[in-house]
């Protein structure tokens, strides 16, 4: 491992963290490294191949279409059944095209939504009654977007679930202050499967874009909120923390 990404030892031991989309990307960083401090991780993904991620760092796996709403009050039942409680719930699932509006479908919107949307929105809920139910606190963590700020051709229905993101992401602070805090995390260009196919000179074309002149590793996404999620951050809620490389300082 790299000497940049340092856990910290024990800083979540004996805390149970769920991640959606934790198959690959941000959400196997992010399980990998609360695996690494000391948490019991839950993952949560509609991929079979978050039990392969599971397998390896001790984890459990849950296979979860987060648009369900039946399939999220199943991933938190068996998260209490494995675990016996919830201290943080990340949700960082989503569903993207990219097109304009024009040639997007309403069932793609329905997608897209369903899961970045409704399933946040739904993810939040059932971790707020556990928490509720258990004494009280908690920790929720949104995974928003640079793209919650600021527009981009062919993005449509998903720059609308990471603006909807940031409001939800208030209101939860709001309702649920002091006990349970809630932070979205907006992140920009992360280094991720998800970009590879992009073709060589679009991806120049982005990362001239950005002052820091790279893309992120997913590894520092995860070291972020392992802080964000822990009692050194107690006082932070309501709020996005922006990991951009200063994209979004160009306005």
């Amino acid at each position: 491992m790299n000497a940049r990404y340092f856990p910290v030892p024990d800083r979540h031991m004996r805390r149970v963290y769920v991640i959606t989309g934790g198959a690959q990307g941000i959400g196997q960083a992010c399980a990998e490294r609360f695996a690494q401090e000391g948490a019991q991780v839950m993952i949560a993904d509609r991929d079979p191949r978050g039990a392969d991620v599971a397998e390896t760092i001790g984890a459990a796996f849950h296979q979860t279409d987060m648009s369900d709403p039946a399939q999220v009050r199943a991933l938190a039942a068996a998260t209490v059944a494995r675990f016996g409680r919830i201290d943080i719930w990340h949700n960082n699932a989503f569903a993207a095209v990219f097109k304009p509006i024009h040639e997007q479908t309403l069932e793609e919107f329905d997608q897209i939504t369903g899961v970045g949307i409704r399933g946040y929105w739904m993810g939040a809920k059932v971790a707020v009654e556990q928490m509720r139910a258990q004494g009280g606190k908690g920790v929720i963590v949104n995974t928003a977007s640079v793209q919650s700020f600021v527009g981009e051709k062919g993005f449509s229905a998903y720059q609308a679930t990471k603006g909807a993101v940031l409001a939800l992401t208030r209101s939860l602070a709001l309702d649920h202050a002091p006990d349970i805090r809630a932070v979205a995390i907006a992140p920009g260009l992360i280094a991720t499967d998800a970009v590879k196919g992009i073709p060589e000179d679009v991806m120049a074309e982005v990362i001239a874009s950005i002052p820091a002149g790279r893309a992120a590793d997913p590894k520092e996404v995860a070291a972020l909120t392992a802080f964000i999620a822990s009692d050194e951050a107690d006082y932070m809620s309501g709020t996005a923390v922006i990991l951009d490389g200063a994209y979004l300082a160009i306005g």
